[in-house]
């Protein structure tokens, strides 16, 4: 091989290594980076101004792909139908964009992510204003998906209104709304309720009310020249001296000393009062047994003294109807009528 023929190979050598560069850059910033990728689809019914092939697709901050497509519902999907342009879905603009599964963590399940409020909307980054698209999770029943007549190409995710397009929404409902307020009939009607507001002040209850209340100021106010407050705030200043003294004399402290002790002397005794109960207690109980025992002991007694003064009055009755029998031994004498 010639010298010129090594410069040629060596001249093609760098172009090749060049254009392979050059792919892997591309491959590298388009976010393949040869991996394994998920194709998805989000139809938008806003304007998608500011975002471009390539741009980021993350989900909660984290970059997860990029877009590969932006393009009208009508030249995607409107070439084999006609299109109604009355009907919303063909207003729409379709955006495709891969997803790195290695990033997500595996084979993602689109469908079952969407039933759960998978959604897709337009974010600003920064204050660069680039647009790109951010996946989350959102109320399913808030924002259903769209209802589209054909078949996606690729997982479809369904969208859901940018921060932006919610404020101008909002805008236009509130200017819609402000537009259908008769502003002269309330201008007339706040006119009408301001006069009256101004008769009431000038004539009515509340003119009469402030008058008094005036008058009433005014009342108070002559009322507390009239009373002398410097007089009186240096007669309560020296009372109150007074009731300071009084509770800081000698007297004043021998009493509360004395009610100390006293306090001191009542604790005490209030210490002693159970034990001296529990004794009066203990002393009761003995008292009620000895009780017991003398009643046991004095029952024969009193029942031979009961016996005994049976006997005492029938020998005193004996003694008074017949005594001569009891000195004598005679019989009783007989009585009228007996036999």
């Amino acid at each position: 091989m010639t010298e010129e023929q090594r410069h040629f190979f060596r001249v093609g050598l760098l172009l090749l290594g060049g254009i392979l560069g050059l792919i892997g850059l591309i491959l590298f910033f388009s976010g393949t980076r040869f991996g394994r990728q998920a194709l998805a689809e989000s139809y938008f019914s806003e304007s998608v101004q500011g975002l471009e092939v390539g741009a980021r697709v993350s989900y909660r901050g984290v970059a997860i792909g990029r877009v590969t497509q932006i393009g009208l519902a009508r030249a995607e999907y409107g070439l084999k139908r006609p299109f109604d342009l009355q009907e919303p879905a063909s207003r729409l603009v379709v955006v495709r964009y891969s997803i790195n599964i290695t990033r997500v963590g595996g084979q993602p399940d689109p469908e079952n992510a969407v039933k759960l409020g998978l959604r897709a909307r337009l974010a600003s980054q920064g204050l660069t204003g680039l647009t790109y698209i951010e996946l989350d999770f959102y109320d399913p029943q808030q924002f259903p998906p769209h209802s589209v007549p054909w078949k996606p190409k690729s997982y479809y995710i369904p969208s859901v209104p940018s921060t932006i397009a919610q404020v101008q929404d909002a805008i236009q409902t509130f200017l819609g709304n402000l537009a259908e307020v008769d502003i002269v009939g309330l201008s007339k009607e706040l006119e009408e309720v301001l006069g009256d507001i101004r008769v009431t002040l000038e004539k009515g209850d509340l003119h009469t009310t402030l008058l008094q209340a005036s008058e009433t100021l005014k009342t108070v106010q002559t009322e507390l020249l009239r009373a002398d407050l410097p007089t009186l705030s240096k007669e309560l200043q020296a009372s109150a001296e007074s009731v300071r003294g009084f509770a800081q004399g000698p007297q004043t402290k021998v009493i509360l000393a004395k009610t100390a002790e006293a306090t001191s002397r009542l604790s005490v005794a209030v210490e002693r009062l159970p034990g001296l109960i529990a004794a009066l207690s203990r002393a009761a109980q003995r008292a009620d047994a000895s009780a017991a025992d003398l009643e046991q002991e004095l029952a024969p007694t009193l029942r031979d003294i009961r016996a005994a003064a049976e006997n005492l009055r029938d020998t005193s009755e004996m003694l008074r109807q017949s005594p001569g029998q009891v000195l004598f031994g005679a019989p009783p004498p007989r009585r009228p009528g007996q036999p």
